[in-house]
């Protein structure tokens, strides 16, 4: 078979040197289009379910969230591994599928499933995806810091929040950014249990007072001189004020309102970690994930040209992004070792044939095949979905 092949390599010479151009063409293709990264994704297509259900213990999320889905999930087309861990007021849920699958017709097929169990679970609970990325797609953090010290924990988480953290959603290839320390803002109303039993009125009243409060009010029409005019009741929470005036109860024909009977104050959600810069102190911050598939180093740069170009320029006094994580040094340094590792060995192979063979044309025919060798690689390398 192998002489065969030779002896047809040597009649034909000029289909040999188009297949090997054309080869080496795919190839360079190959390499150009092959996802970059320094840490290769060889790990099995998994979709994550997170659930939260705030106050309630892990034998209470093992029971009424995990278990039902978990359950429910085995028996799901193509799952090999359901892995489910409860904790304190959440639950995470790790489906694992079989080698090859494609990530998204695995989160299509667990969501179909989720819909099947949520009658099962608790009414206040909605169960999640996680990102589609992989486990590997850390590809950069950051901090927001301000060393003015003009903004709080909670201004920085707010900044992080709602300017940073969705400006850079945006960037093609990402796929979550992940907020981390500072502090949530949220309004806090610590109510007196001396003045509810003095006007006698139950807790349960004054969660249904606040959460009716907390809406606008649609209203019909009113037509004037051929112009409509739409009537509505604006409710929405805006300041401490708006929750203080809310009226609670009436005594006698005097309205109770929130003030009466409680204290009111904008502060910190109850937080259980936090985000430390270099020992300075604490920080908000960011982490970017990589959405699965996606070539890291591209996705990286061009969060970072978003950073630079778009995002500091808009950025409130004093308040600076400072990389914490970048994982296309990595890569770039990964790719420079590689080169210098490939160059090392084809002059080592190519100095072994030259002594060992003593007869330069058949020594070259060993060491141009190397580079082309290399190159053609890629393409495997490219349809089975492995960065390089």
């Amino acid at each position: 078979m192998i002489s065969k092949i030779i002896e047809y390599s040597a009649r034909n010479k000029f289909i040999i040197f188009l297949l090997i151009f054309f080869l080496s063409a795919w190839g360079y293709w190959a390499l150009k289009n092959t996802p970059l990264d320094a840490i290769p994704d060889l790990s099995d297509t998994q979709v994550i379910i997170y659930t939260e259900w705030p106050g309630r213990s892990p034998d209470l999320v093992e029971d009424q969230v995990t278990y039902p889905i978990t359950s429910t999930l085995l028996a799901a087309p193509k799952v090999q591994v359901v892995r489910g861990f409860s904790f304190l007021g959440s639950s995470f849920i790790y489906a694992i599928f079989e080698e090859g699958t494609d990530i998204y017709w695995a989160r299509s097929r667990v969501l179909e499933y989720l819909q099947a169990v949520k009658n099962k679970l608790p009414a206040d609970v909605n169960p999640v995806l996680g990102p589609d990325a992989t486990s590997v797609g850390w590809g950069f953090s950051y901090a927001v810091v301000d060393e003015t010290g003009q903004n709080d924990l909670s201004e920085l988480r707010s900044v992080q929040d709602w300017n940073i953290k969705l400006a850079l959603e945006s960037v093609q290839g990402v796929s979550q950014v992940a907020s981390v320390g500072g502090f949530v803002k949220q309004y806090q109303i610590t109510v007196d249990p001396n003045k509810l039993l003095f006007y006698n009125i139950p807790i349960q009243k004054i969660m249904q007072a606040v959460r009716k409060s907390n809406s606008d009010v649609e209203g019909r029409v009113l037509e004037f001189s051929g112009v409509e005019y739409m009537v509505r009741g604006r409710g929405y929470i805006r300041s401490v004020s708006d929750i203080e005036n809310i009226a609670v109860d009436s005594n006698s024909g005097t309205p109770v309102f929130l003030k009466d009977i409680a204290s009111v104050q904008l502060g910190p959600e109850i937080r259980r970690g936090l985000a430390d810069l270099d020992g300075k102190g604490e920080v908000a911050g960011g982490i970017v994930i990589v959405r699965f598939g996606e070539n890291v180093l591209n996705v990286i740069e061009k969060v970072k040209d978003k950073i630079k170009k778009e995002i500091e320029p808009s950025l409130p006094k004093g308040v600076k992004i400072i990389t914490t994580y970048d994982r296309s040094d990595l890569i770039l340094r990964s790719i420079d070792t590689v080169r210098e590792e490939i160059i090392k060995l084809s002059v080592a192979v190519s100095v072994v044939c030259i002594v060992f063979l003593f007869h330069l044309p058949s020594a070259l025919v060993v060491i141009l095949t190397l580079p082309f060798a290399i190159v053609i690689s890629f393409i495997c390398m490219y349809y089975l979905n492995v960065t390089s």
